[in-house]
């Protein structure tokens, strides 16, 4: 996904500056080429057979799902199919997942939406307005669009009447972008970087603040910045989920241009393709622009929107209630 990262300008202030570095996306070092390791089918009942292409300690890629030391034997049964999609055994080292399988013609917009303590900063003092750009979920609503949302926990506790809008709609589905969007790895474009011991309370703490309001849940889960290694994996292996990255990165994040955007998404859209967009206003003022002629080329090249569990093949849940 090397050249599509569109970089915008960066703002004056330090805090300002913490912040925008939290929404700019990395390449992901564990992505392999197309076909390898690129997919795996959440819905396979032979969870043995998932492959992981982390890096182990010597840089070298690692094969099978060990299980983290003291976790004990892997479930490797499938998961009953009232489960959320994304749901893994837990204790089972965390599938990652780029795109779907390129057949058919669905694709996934996925949103995230980003919030650290510098954007908190930001609000209370004045310096911007909104995080919540509620042009994109208007559009969506009103074109009936399915799309997946993948919430920090800090953005679900300042916009909790929007996260209510957003799992009140069926064709939206609810996933997890860490508590404050802290780093995982080092040198995740200078984002603070979360303590180890604290990596698992954390993506979990944001599945609890995310389920209390229902909707499409989902074990779908996007480290900031797309940095991860075989230690973060391994950390959140308790708490039976999958990762997504995506295959094709809008590079929305401070754009001063929307063509761009678009662009970079029609450029590298295939089926099955998971794209990577932003809902967070402030820090991606140009995407609500971008949006209804990402979703006009979709429909001139054949293909459609679909929810991210659909996308990547995982059986069908009704919403939470």
């Amino acid at each position: 996904m090397s050249g599509r990262i569109s970089r915008g300008p960066l703002i004056a202030t330090a805090a300002a500056v913490i912040s925008a570095v939290a929404l700019l996306v990395v390449t992901n070092p564990l992505r392999q080429p197309d076909g390898v390791g690129a997919f795996v089918d959440p819905a396979a009942g032979d969870r043995a057979a998932l492959v992981d292409q982390s890096q182990g300690p010597d840089g070298s890629a690692t094969t099978g799902t060990p299980t983290p030391a003291g976790a004990g034997p892997a479930d490797t049964s499938a998961p009953p199919t009232d489960t959320p999609p994304g749901a893994t055994p837990p204790g089972t080292l965390p599938p990652v997942v780029d795109h779907g399988p390129r057949t058919g013609n669905k694709v996934a917009l996925t949103f995230d939406a980003d919030m650290t303590d510098a954007m908190r900063y930001q609000l209370r003092s004045g310096a911007v307005r909104s995080y919540a750009n509620l042009k994109i979920i208007e559009r969506l609503e009103q074109d009936a669009v399915p799309a997946t949302f993948f919430l920090t926990g800090k953005w679900v506790e300042q916009y909790p009447e929007v996260t209510r809008r957003i799992a009140d709609n069926p064709r939206f589905e609810l996933a997890n972008h860490t508590y404050g969007h802290l780093a995982f790895t080092g040198d995740c474009y200078g984002l603070p970087r979360i303590a180890r011991r604290k990596m698992t309370d954390d993506v979990a703490r944001t599945f609890d603040i995310v389920a209390a309001y229902g909707g499409r849940q989902t074990r779908y889960f996007r480290f900031p910045g797309l940095c991860h290694d075989r230690t973060a994996l391994t950390e959140l292996a308790p708490l039976g989920l999958t990762v997504v990255d995506g295959d094709v990165v809008s590079g929305d994040p401070f754009a001063t241009a929307w063509r761009p955007i678009v662009r970079a998404v029609l450029d590298g859209v295939r089926p099955g393709s998971v794209i990577v967009l932003h809902v967070t206003e402030a820090n991606a003022p140009m995407t609500d622009e971008a949006l209804p002629h990402i979703l006009a080329g979709l429909a001139e090249r054949g293909l459609e929107p679909a929810p991210l569990s659909e996308v990547l093949g995982a059986p069908a849940v009704a919403p939470a209630r």
